[in-house]
């Protein structure tokens, strides 16, 4: 994260969605809070997580919400000294909407009661609907028996004043309540997941029919008043952009030049750890099809050579990351001219992880995420166009731009490249067998029509060899691994469930094709317990 993103509520408000109406949810520390803005924005409605105890009602009221959502979070709210959603927010006029954990500060901070040591529900539930009201209007009527996903071992076991049963479960006898007078209304399961099947619309329902939102939120509205904002900031400056051939800096690039035409200058440092055919891909298309003035560095010796004899995961990123720093500061300095202003594509989620709901940095972030540093070496300010967006919101944009769905739908690539599919050493012989043995599992997906089901897949070769037998002769050669995961925001991912034909296909490929692998094994951990790469 870079040092210019601070760690209060009012440095995630923008100026950018002033004309728009606006949820604010306030995060107790779900592991799944962004799924809850991703939801929200879905249906059009701009919102923003705040974590709870940076958001005085001052900051609130100056962002205006037309309505609070309360998350859940993983504390019990009869431990002493656990969050509570901040003084006066109940006596706003708002509608709040409060799910699990919020349901039980909500009840608790109004005068009900919330207790620990009964029957706790993880996983899937139902829940018995007891009424309608606005929150369930086209959704659940009265007696409906309906699937949904609870996390719990605290529950509600007396209402404040003004409120009523709207459901219950086998665990939960207050599973959803409300107090329609005040517009407050809170659940116990979480409607933000996919287990949750009609968990959306009861969102959509609270923005919507409760709050009064109109659903205004757009990408088209978005790059309109992101270009306006970018020439606000930027004037006739010159501003330095770093290509890496990843979505998100070729939306940013694509999205600076729309705004600032050629005051806008790209760089890209090829490493040498690009996949096939990446490093022309990037050249042609922001040279040849979109006009950008570009700097393509070839600095594949450089990164080769400092990365000899080195094996430990972190020491790569970091020259990795060091080497890039320094071959862009050149290249910025010497081939440029310097500049004023650096962008980069920083997304909404890269925001939200510098604010935990503790108040500091919620966790450690990998040394490759961007190219921190540079800022304060160059003397630059920083353009970070997409600072608003996930990262479906940003594939939407590009295709609003006007590029091609087939490059905005690519799958996520990581910043130090195959260095970190590359688990130990790095060599150029390496790399190559890894790039073909890429290429080819990639093609199989492509052809087999299920690129587009899959959020990430790519090949690993190993620090292994093993015995085989090609021909009449012994081989002793590298292990391939494949992995390829499902997800929505890459927080958590399974394995793909590939028929086995489809693997035997590309093992036999790889093998018959690549000179060097006699082995390949398919990748089934899941995130949590494993992460998505490898290193």
């Amino acid at each position: 994260m870079n040092s210019n993103v601070t760690n209060t509520a009012e440095d995630l408000h923008t100026d950018l969605i002033e004309h728009h109406d606006r949820i604010l949810i306030l995060d107790f520390g779900s592991q799944v809070t962004q799924l809850i803005a991703r939801r929200v924005r879905e249906s059009g409605t701009y919102c923003e997580i705040w974590p709870f105890n940076n958001a005085d009602i001052t900051a609130i009221k100056s962002y205006a919400p037309k309505g609070i959502i309360l998350s859940g979070g993983p504390c019990s709210v009869t431990d002493e000294g656990s969050p509570r959603a901040p003084e006066g927010i109940f006596d706003m006029g708002l509608p709040i909407f409060g799910i699990c954990y919020g349901q039980q500060t909500m009840v608790e901070q109004l005068g009900g009661k919330v207790e620990a040591g009964h029957d706790r529900e993880f996983g899937r539930a139902y829940v018995d609907v007891k009424e309608h009201n606005s929150l369930l209007d086209g959704v659940w009527d009265a007696g409906a028996h309906e699937q949904v996903w609870m996390s719990h071992g605290d529950r509600v076991t007396a209402l404040p004043e003004g409120f009523k049963v709207v459901g219950a479960s086998e665990g939960a006898p207050y599973a959803m309540i409300a107090d329609d007078d005040r517009k407050f209304y809170a659940v116990q399961f979480h409607p933000e997941v996919v287990h949750t099947p009609h968990g959306a619309a009861l969102l959509k329902n609270f923005t919507h029919n409760v709050c009064g939102c109109n659903g205004d939120w757009t990408m088209a509205a978005f790059r309109a008043e992101a270009i306006e904002k970018i020439r606000a900031q930027v004037g006739n400056k010159k501003v330095i952009c770093g290509l890496s051939g990843g979505v998100d800096s070729s939306v940013t690039a694509v999205l600076l030049h729309e705004a600032i035409g050629d005051q806008l200058h790209c760089i890209y440092v090829d490493t040498g750890m690009m996949r096939a055919g990446e490093s022309e891909q990037v050249v042609d298309l922001f040279r040849n099809h979109y006009n950008i003035p570009l700097i393509h560095e070839d600095a594949s010796e450089l990164f080769l050579g400092q990365l000899d004899g080195v094996s430990d995961p972190e020491e790569k990123r970091k020259t990795i990351g060091r080497l890039f720093i320094e071959v862009f500061e050149d290249c910025a300095n010497n081939k440029i001219g310097g500049a004023d202003f650096l962008a980069q594509g920083t997304l909404y989620p890269d925001v939200i992880e510098s604010v935990s709901f503790t108040g500091g940095p919620s966790v450690t972030i990998k040394s490759h995420h961007n190219v921190g540093g540079l800022p304060e070496r160059m003397n630059m300010q920083l353009v970070e166009p997409l600072r608003e967006l996930f990262k479906d919101e940003v594939r939407e944009l590009g295709v609003e731009l006007g590029m091609h769905p087939d490059f905005v739908k690519r799958h996520p690539f990581p910043g130090p490249g195959l260095a970190i599919r590359l688990p130990g050493e790095i060599t150029a012989d390496k790399l190559e067998i890894l790039r073909k043995a890429d290429t080819i599992y990639l093609e199989e997906i492509r052809n087999a029509g299920l690129y587009d089901a899959i959020w990430q897949a790519f090949a690993v070769l190993l620090p292994v060899k093993t015995v085989g037998v090609m021909g009449d002769s012994r081989s002793y050669d590298y292990v391939c691994a494949l992995r390829a995961v499902t997800s929505t925001d890459g927080m958590t991912a399974d394995y793909y469930h590939f028929d086995h034909e489809f693997l035997s296909r590309v093992s036999t490929r790889i093998i018959n094709e690549v000179r060097g692998i006699n082995r390949v094994v398919y990748d089934i951990t899941s995130k949590p317990p494993g992460t998505i790469e490898w290193e």
